[in-house]
């Protein structure tokens, strides 16, 4: 993405799962992101069995339920819904 390469942001296509937990991490941390990131398998199950593409945001409740689950990002991202629903899973 001519972006990408603006900001000087160019990484190869990782090849195995370390290089993807190498490139996560280092985003993590150049952005400033404080809490766990997960990292798909190579195969990309995860991303294919919950849509995440290009990128979501979930809140999994106790049960291991999904409770929210929002629109493609990073426009998708309505705050404010993912609010009310972990208002709604954290109560009694």
């Amino acid at each position: 993405m001519e972006v990408n390469e603006k900001e000087k942001v160019v990484i190869d296509y990782p090849k195995d799962y370390d290089d993807r937990a190498s490139v996560a991490g280092a985003c993590s941390t150049k952005l400033g992101i404080e809490f766990p990131a997960l990292v798909d398998n190579i195969d990309n199950k995860t991303e294919v069995a919950y849509t995440a593409w290009p990128d979501r945001l979930y809140l999994i409740d106790s049960s291991g339920q999904i409770a929210f689950k929002s629109e493609a990002g990073p426009f998708g991202f309505k705050t404010e819904l993912l609010s009310k629903a972990l208002e709604s899973v954290s109560k009694p």
